[in-house]
């Protein structure tokens, strides 16, 4: 018995079905979900730069499984260290690709030096999940995570040895006296290394 055009309109739907796999809109609804960092935590961001690396989560549900299709909010601070998205505002909404994952893109950082921290929010099926990424700005810092020592901490290592040299220096060649130099205080503070008289 030859299918008519009636029962072709009904099979052609379950053939989709049976070569593509469950379609994404039948997912179930999670009971919870979990937001996962992939990359951006501890990142040092160089103000100077135009490209630096983006932030990415991973959303998941209660059983370590990957969502597709939730809404992802990052949010950059208002005040102190952070920056802008390409929109201009200190907010981007996107949704998570077939691998559960959204990318921050386009973070413009501001001129302020130091930690911020990047919210996210990502929601689906009813349920919220909610991340914090911290992140630092630096002046002439590689951009990206983990190890590597930037170019403000050589600065303030170099700075720190100038100055054990220079009180090694007056207390083997001081001006006859046989007292001990007072100690110096070496103080070393997150920011523009600066260096001044003890």
């Amino acid at each position: 018995m030859r299918p008519t055009a009636r029962h072709a309109i009904f099979l052609i739907p379950l053939a989709l079905v049976n070569l593509l796999g469950t379609p994404a809109w039948s997912q179930q609804n999670p009971a919870s979900l979990q937001i996962v960092i992939v990359e951006g935590e501890g990142a040092l961001n160089n103000i100077k730069q135009r490209v630096n690396r983006d932030p990415i989560v991973q959303v998941e549900d209660e059983n370590h499984k990957p969502i597709a299709g939730a809404a992802v909010v990052f949010i950059l601070p208002n005040q102190g260290p952070g920056g802008t998205f390409a929109n201009g505002t200190t907010t981007l909404t996107t949704t998570t690709d077939n691998q559960g994952q959204a990318v921050a893109r386009g973070i413009r950082f501001n001129n302020q030096v130091g930690s911020m921290q990047m919210r996210v929010t990502a929601s689906f099926g009813g349920q919220t999940a909610t991340a914090v990424i911290t992140q630092t700005n630096l002046i002439g810092a590689g951009s990206g995570g983990g190890g590597g020592v930037s170019g403000v901490k050589w600065l303030i290592i170099a700075g720190v040895v100038g100055a054990v040299a220079a009180g090694v220096i007056v207390a083997t060649h001081g001006g006859g006296s046989s007292s001990p130099p007072p100690a110096t205080t070496v103080t070393i503070t997150p920011g523009t290394p600066t260096v001044g008289a003890p």
